[in-house]
């Protein structure tokens, strides 16, 4: 049974930085792509980066680019997402996905889901 566990999120202030991890348990696969999403109060699910298994590709909503960096440790089957320079507006709940194969921008094509970490960046 594949499980993925976020982790890192907090309050921070705003021109602060965090970093979210992604422990991931129970692939079989090795061929996976990683992917962040977010949700705000009241909005959809939006799409924040993605990289594929070898970590040479990788993608980003042009809300965060320049800000946020997505990276991968194999070894340890966890993702990480580092977020600086963090703006109230990036205040949700991250989600982090998996998927087999190259990455996607919608979230319909990953299979699975951790439960979302919250951060808060107060105005």
């Amino acid at each position: 049974q594949v499980q993925l566990v976020e982790s890192g999120g907090e309050l921070v202030q705003a021109g602060g930085s965090l970093r979210l991890s992604c422990a991931a348990s129970g692939l079989t696969s090795s061929n996976y792509a990683v992917a962040w999403f977010r949700q705000a109060p009241g909005k959809e699910r939006d799409f924040v980066a993605a990289i594929s298994w070898s970590g040479r590709s990788t993608v980003y909503a042009d809300s965060v680019k320049g800000r946020f960096t997505i990276a991968r440790d194999n070894a340890k089957n966890t993702g990480y997402l580092q977020m600086n320079s963090l703006k109230p507006e990036d205040t949700a709940v991250y989600y982090c996905a998996v998927r087999n194969g190259f990455w996607s921008r919608q979230s319909t094509s990953y299979e699975y889901w951790g439960q979302g970490t919250q951060v808060t960046v107060p105005s």
